[in-house]
């Protein structure tokens, strides 16, 4: 079967000190490189909730308010997961909805993570064990208003990329 997900070839995914499984760099990983790309099935939270999550644990990215990007059947599983453990200080960031990149360099043999915060906006609360030293402690999706949060920093982000595409191609 097709991955539903991409992983950069200078990835893998093996045991994490953060969490079960992780996404590590093979390479090193420059400033600004796309690292992963998140695919499946474009879903509602009732759906999510009810018929995925039970099954499948979680295995979503959200992509708006209401909507949600996952596998929907055991088979994709395993074909959507990109294994980017949460960090408090992350070294990958979103570019859109789907796109992570490396917000800074990264070297060769470190994990991947992201901060869940600007990729989730439900209502659950873990323990962080990214072991940072400016960890928040918890892990939750409403971590400091998650929502306007993660829009405002989509927006900031998105900016960004434009005036970079600008000053490269310049259009």
């Amino acid at each position: 079967m097709i991955r539903l997900s991409h992983r950069s070839p200078k990835t893998k995914v093996r045991e994490s000190k953060i969490h079960g499984r992780g996404l590590f760099a093979t390479a090193d990983i420059a400033k600004d490189e796309i690292v992963a790309v998140k695919g499946g099935h474009i879903v509602d939270r009732k759906t999510l909730r009810e018929k995925i999550t039970p099954r499948l644990g979680p295995v979503e990215i959200q992509i708006d308010d209401d909507l949600f990007i996952a596998p929907v059947t055991e088979e994709e599983r395993e074909l959507s997961m990109l294994y980017s453990n949460h960090s408090c200080d992350a070294n990958l960031g979103i570019r859109g909805e789907i796109t992570f990149v490396a917000i800074r360099d990264i070297r060769a043999g470190e994990e991947l993570t992201h901060d869940w915060a600007m990729t989730d906006d439900d209502d659950y609360s873990v323990e962080c064990k990214c072991g940072v030293p400016s960890c928040r402690k918890t892990v939750t999706g409403k971590t400091g208003n998650a929502r306007n949060c993660r829009s405002a920093m989509r927006v900031i982000s998105q900016l960004i990329w434009r005036a970079k595409s600008r000053c490269r191609y310049g259009s």
